[in-house]
């Protein structure tokens, strides 16, 4: 899966720079015959319904031409939101302080879902303390990863 989300990075990253958007993340969701991309694009002004609309017109034409998802799929393109997906050790070091809620691919200690206080980043692991138990996480066994809004 990670050659297909690179591959499709790739392409992304681009065109999401080109128009003037920061590229957040992509999720890739394929189940069968239902497959959902999903494109987060973030921008120092916000982002607004055009601005999704946008980059989702300039990222059809540039699928049709190198059609990198065979067969159907949805493309969705949107902000990351208060609740926003972390995809990257840089992005997990602009939210330290902020609750968060990981899932792993695989269990850890026992369990797949931590939710609690992102703590720092060491090295290529994600330390998110728990019950005042801190935890490691390795950033390549995390499926997902989002914030909690603080109201």
């Amino acid at each position: 899966m990670a050659t297909k989300l690179e591959q499709l990075e790739s392409l992304i990253a681009p065109v999401v720079s080109g128009l003037g958007f920061e590229l957040w993340g992509i999720e890739y969701l394929s189940q069968g015959r239902h497959t959902v991309l999903r494109v987060f694009i973030e921008s120092e002004n916000g982002i607004q319904i055009d601005d999704c609309a946008e980059v989702s017109r300039q990222l059809s034409g540039v699928f049709d031409v190198e059609d990198p998802i065979s067969g159907e799929y949805n493309l969705e393109v949107s902000s990351p939101g208060m609740d926003r997906p972390l995809f990257t050790l840089e992005q997990y070091l602009q939210y330290i302080g902020h609750k968060v809620q990981i899932k792993l691919r695989v269990p850890f200690d026992g369990r797949r879902k931590f939710s609690g206080l992102l703590k720092g980043v060491e090295e290529d692991e994600v330390v998110v303390e728990v019950d005042s138990h801190e935890y490691l996480l390795p950033i390549d066994s995390i499926d997902k990863a989002n914030i909690v809004p603080q109201f």
